[in-house]
């Protein structure tokens, strides 16, 4: 069946505003990137290694995400009480948090004066701000609700009927959740997943303030682009270009994963 767009001549106006308010700016840093420097500013020693830092440290954050968001997903989806709803609020809370604030919070919490920090560190030396695992645990607080939100929805539209089915059968509930629910919700696992891997990628706020921008050792890509934006605005426009060709190349890939789900 074929939607036909908004008869209204005002909510078709205000659409067309809101398409060109996002296009615009997206638009204006291709026109004005330099694009007979592009590989060449991209081939810095600065951004080389940023590139690498934010590749590894978002995808350990990502896995790690995955790891604790999908169990905490499926705890709240077969949960319905006035504490899972607060828990909800509380594990989702970071995507609205100011990144600063974010980034305090972790400090509060890890640094060698934090709560859990202190402890970490009179006890085993372990000293966390500042660090490239810092860089991971920020990416990890401000990305996993993404994963949360989708794959939690998801869990609740699953059939328990066939999670029924199969312990009438004797499986465990370790092999239902790993052999009967997980499949069936694949293609929003692998959305939340690469939801969180591209939050991860793109963080800046919550990890400068509690990781730093060391190069070569905390600095990500978008730390390094706001630092090359203050001597080399030409070259941050490179930068930024090609974060947004991950941006879209990622929203691609995820749109087949929706589109297989609707399928389903």
């Amino acid at each position: 069946m074929i939607r036909r767009p908004p008869s209204s001549p005002l909510l078709r106006t205000l659409a067309m505003l809101a398409i060109l308010f996002v296009i615009a700016p997206l638009l204006s840093v291709i026109i004005r990137v330099p694009w007979s420097d592009f590989w060449s500013s991209l081939n810095t020693t600065a951004v080389r290694q940023s590139l690498v830092i934010s590749i590894q440290t978002s995808l350990i954050a990502a896995l790690l995400a995955a790891v604790l968001g999908i169990p905490l997903s499926w705890w709240l989806a077969r949960t319905n009480s006035k504490v899972s709803r607060v828990i909800r609020t509380i594990c989702i809370a970071p995507m609205v948090l100011p990144p600063v604030v974010a980034g305090i919070a972790l400090l509060a919490a890890f640094g060698r004066r934090g709560v859990l920090g202190e402890q970490l560190f009179n006890l085993w030396g372990i000293s966390l701000p500042f660090t490239k695992t810092a860089v991971v645990l920020a990416q990890v607080f401000v990305s996993m609700p993404f994963l949360i939100l989708a794959v939690e929805a998801a869990f609740r539209q699953t059939d328990e009927g066939l999670e029924d089915a199969a312990r009438t059968l004797g499986a465990s509930p370790t092999r239902i959740f790993f052999s009967v629910v997980i499949p069936s919700v694949r293609p929003a696992l692998l959305a939340g997943v690469v939801l969180a891997w591209a939050r991860s990628f793109g963080e800046f706020g919550a990890s400068i303030t509690f990781a730093g921008s060391f190069p070569g050792r905390t600095q990500t890509l978008p730390m390094s682009i706001y630092e090359i934006a203050s001597y080399d605005y030409r070259q941050a426009l490179v930068v930024s270009v090609f974060m947004m060709f991950v941006s879209v190349a990622v929203l691609a890939g995820m749109r087949e994963s929706w589109a297989s789900g609707r399928t389903r």
